[in-house]
């Protein structure tokens, strides 16, 4: 856990959220910005800075993310109608805060490219 970290602070209880589904590796709550109808983040548990930290020994990690994003946009309805898993990594790629988190995007058409 980063002390400084929100998304840590999510994890722990200590920051408050709009929790919409866990398992033992990952925490899915709405976002506090959405962009779309439907904006969920799903993040690991243990923190990551980005997806450049995962490696190949995580994959029960990885399986706990999949597996989140599928009952999300189950839970959620867009996995009827279309949805978009987004990661950012780096400033580039324009992440904003520096842990791990899925982006599920969803509950209108989605334009390409995006932005």
């Amino acid at each position: 856990m980063a002390a400084d970290c929100i998304f840590c602070r999510i994890v722990q209880g200590e920051s408050p959220a709009r929790r919409v589904y866990e398992n033992a590796h990952v925490v899915a709550f709405h976002d506090i910005a959405p962009q779309a109808p439907v904006h969920v983040l799903v993040i690991p548990r243990r923190h990551f800075a980005s997806v450049l930290e995962l490696g190949e020994e995580e994959v029960e990690i990885l399986k706990g993310i999949q597996g989140a994003i599928r009952r999300v946009a189950e839970e959620t309805g867009v996995a009827r109608t279309g949805f978009r898993v987004v990661t950012n990594c780096g400033r580039d790629g324009h992440q904003t805060v520096f842990h791990l988190h899925y982006h599920i995007l969803g509950g209108r058409r989605l334009g390409w490219p995006p932005g």
